[in-house]
């Protein structure tokens, strides 16, 4: 379904959302604002438990203490970013991302005049894109606002951004209380992990729509690549926010990552593990890269 100027985006929002809604309720849910721009997946309002209880296997002390957090709708992307689509922004940008990994020069190539190329030699277009850090992932998303302010100039704001950690694991969950959408165990072909069961395990990234989707229409949540959220890192969640806004501070030097990667052991491939980077991803090496979905406010 793509949004032209004449149709009202609220609509959208009146559709009866639950986070069990039926699976026929989810391709109304589902919009792409632009030629080009991600597809998104409208979210429905509601509070949950975010964090892990004592009990679950492979928590960390960072995952806690429990709280309640209400969540406005908003919109998430169906899928990470993919390669093909970070490509389009550096050739129509000439943004150069810096080296994820000094020591191997691995980055993307931005030459200009409509010339970009990936990490890897040979990477599929619908790998998501990683080795990324949370400032390239600004740099899209400020670029992507601009295209879509180009399109509907009826927009008071800029609508596109980096999900919330809250909004993020509310999103992994999708209405489920155990440590991963499909159950309390990692399974196999679940997802793509240092132990998942799946063909790409702990050998290379695999394409954002490998795996089924949660119960909310979203691909890739857990696995695959670390996914960077907007909030500044915190060791624990003494203070958050309870309204699902991103928790942040002038000037923090750390984002939390999400959602664990193909290299990482089960343990992290849970709802409520997290992680801390730098903005410009300097802790990041090579086999633990990191990529983005993006969300959107909804009127």
């Amino acid at each position: 379904m793509s949004l032209r100027r004449n149709v009202i985006l609220p609509l959208l929002i009146a559709i009866a959302f639950s986070a069990t809604a039926p699976a026929q309720d989810q391709a109304a849910r589902e919009f792409t604002e632009c030629s080009g721009c991600p597809e998104m997946v409208g979210i429905p309002a509601g509070k949950f438990v975010m964090g892990s209880p004592a009990s679950e296997h492979g928590r960390f002390d960072n995952e806690g203490p429990q709280h309640i957090v209400s969540i406005k709708a908003f919109a998430l992307g169906k899928y990470d970013i993919t390669s093909e689509q970070f490509l389009a922004f550096l050739k129509a940008t000439g943004y150069q991302p810096a080296p994820c990994n000094a020591l191997l020069d691995m980055k993307w190539r931005s030459l200009g005049d409509g010339y970009a190329y990936p990490p890897y030699d040979e990477e599929p277009q619908k790998w998501p894109a990683s080795c990324l850090d949370w400032k390239d992932a600004q740099a899209y998303i400020n670029w992507l606002n601009k295209i879509v302010r180009q399109a509907r100039p009826e927009l008071k704001r800029n609508p596109y951004r980096l999900p919330s950690e809250a909004e993020w694991e509310y999103a992994a969950r999708a209405g489920t209380t155990t440590s991963r959408w499909w159950g309390g165990n990692i399974g196999t072909d679940n997802a793509n992990c240092n132990g998942c069961g799946s063909k790409w395990d702990d050998h290379e990234l695999s394409d954002v729509d490998a795996f089924a989707p949660n119960p909310f229409g979203l691909y890739g949540m857990l696995g695959n690549v670390w996914q960077w959220t907007e909030d500044c890192w915190h060791r624990g969640y003494v203070g958050a926010p309870a309204d699902g806004r991103a928790w942040m501070e002038k000037g923090c030097e750390k984002h939390v990552l999400r959602g664990g990667s193909w290299d990482n052991a089960p343990v992290f491939i849970r709802s409520a593990s997290r992680t801390g980077g730098e903005a410009n991803g300097g802790e990041f090496d090579y086999s633990s890269l990191a990529g983005f979905r993006v969300a959107r406010d909804l009127p």
